[in-house]
């Protein structure tokens, strides 16, 4: 058996960031335990979408980014046991530890929309959320001329599901400029009454879709899919509505957490599998020794990579905190969910957990579009992330 004192559950943002920050608060003994060989910045996958980006810009080797001084075990995990705080690997390695933290990310629940995946196989569906389907959306959209086109916002949990709108607005704003807009029939699947539930933002994105001309199906979900027919299935508040000869579908699939984690007792429902955690906290109600962060986590607030850097500093101060029998920090839910409303102006939606704005920048309105804002969403931020977040410093 293998033994680490802080043993991490997956690679991404919230897995590789921590870990370094934990390593630059003195801790030694740090494992991230996750399969993928390829790290990627996942923000700009919406940009490949929309054709502002691509792969290699958001792409890394794993092993460049695992921080020195990480094991990192190159396995994914299938069993945890948080009473004998051990996990075991698909590869069979057993690994124990004194701290866990359980940051795997969301999985695509393909059998939730019957259809969907022979559609991504066939090519007329695609999205910005898989990424190995992204580099298939921008080309699809900017050679429509005409017919129907169909976007959605996946239901949640569902990582920063809001963003799933920046490839339909950015596509809006580009076939406005070729002059093609009207000659297609926009529709957007959101799964709540409006985009995002924040009024500033609402009324800004309401105003939007109407001057793009957007066809919008509220409170509604992707149902199933007819891949050979090209057909959508959206049950909505009123029936099924069935979208008939569609030329293209920006459609997002459902996720879910890892069933391991609600086969380890983790959950306080099977289905989605969220961590059961204290969302002040980030500490699990069950297991003093386990903690969680990003999607996976219930955290009573919208996940994102902003989202995450607070949680990151909270949570790396709590382990401290909870190793010296001190009280623990709270993070108060802050969230951002940056959305385009065209292809150079983006409004960053930055609030808290009870919906209330919380700018980064003091006195900077967060819901207004600007163009700055688009710039350092796309340029800025990376650039950020790559150099000081993944290495533990924000």
């Amino acid at each position: 058996m293998e033994r680490s004192e802080i043993l991490l559950i997956g690679g991404g943002n919230a897995g590789v960031s921590l870990a370094a920050r934990l390593l630059r608060d003195g801790a030694r003994d740090v494992t991230v335990v996750a399969p993928q060989p390829v790290h990627r910045y996942k923000p700009l996958l919406n940009y490949v979408g929309a054709g502002e980006a691509t792969m290699a810009d958001l792409e890394r080797p794993m092993a460049d980014v695992v921080p020195d001084g990480c094991r990192w075990v190159r396995d994914s995990v299938v069993v945890v046991d948080p009473a004998a705080m051990t996990v075991r690997t698909r590869g069979g390695r057993t690994l124990s530890c004194a701290t866990l933290v359980v940051c795997p990310g969301l999985v695509e629940d393909w059998a939730a929309t019957p259809g969907l995946q022979p559609a991504y196989a066939d090519g007329w569906i695609a999205s910005t959320y898989v990424p190995g389907s992204a580099p298939q959306v921008w080309p699809r959209l900017s050679a429509l001329r005409g017919g129907s086109v169909v976007f959605t916002v996946p239901p949640e949990p569902a990582s920063c599901a809001p963003t799933a709108l920046k490839p339909l607005l950015m596509a809006c704003d580009h076939w406005q400029r070729a002059g093609v807009l009207a000659d297609l029939q926009v529709r957007l699947v959101l799964p709540a009454a409006t985009a995002t539930g924040l009024p500033e933002a609402d009324e800004i994105l309401e105003r939007t879709f109407a001057e793009y001309g957007v066809e919008v199906l509220r409170e509604a979900r992707m149902e199933s899919v007819d891949w050979d027919l090209h057909a959508v299935t959206v049950a909505t508040p009123t029936g099924r509505r069935v979208l008939e000869d569609v030329a293209f579908a920006h459609a997002v699939p459902h996720y879910r957490a890892p069933e391991w984690i609600a086969d380890a007792g983790l959950a306080a429902d099977a289905t989605p599998g969220l961590v059961d955690i204290d969302p002040f906290t980030l500490r699990s109600r069950r297991h003093d020794s386990v903690w969680a962060i990003g999607d996976a986590a219930d955290a009573a607030t919208r996940p994102s990579g902003g989202a995450l850097r607070k949680q990151v500093d909270v949570l790396a101060r709590n382990i401290q905190a909870a190793a010296g029998g001190k009280e623990l920090e709270r993070y108060d839910g802050y969230t951002v969910m940056p959305i385009t409303v065209s292809r150079r102006k983006l409004m960053l939606n930055e609030v808290d957990r009870d919906g209330r704005p919380s700018p980064s920048v003091p006195f900077v309105d967060p819901f207004r579009p600007h163009r700055w804002s688009w710039l350092f969403d796309r340029y800025g931020l990376p650039q950020v992330y790559w150099r000081r977040i993944l290495r533990g410093r924000v």
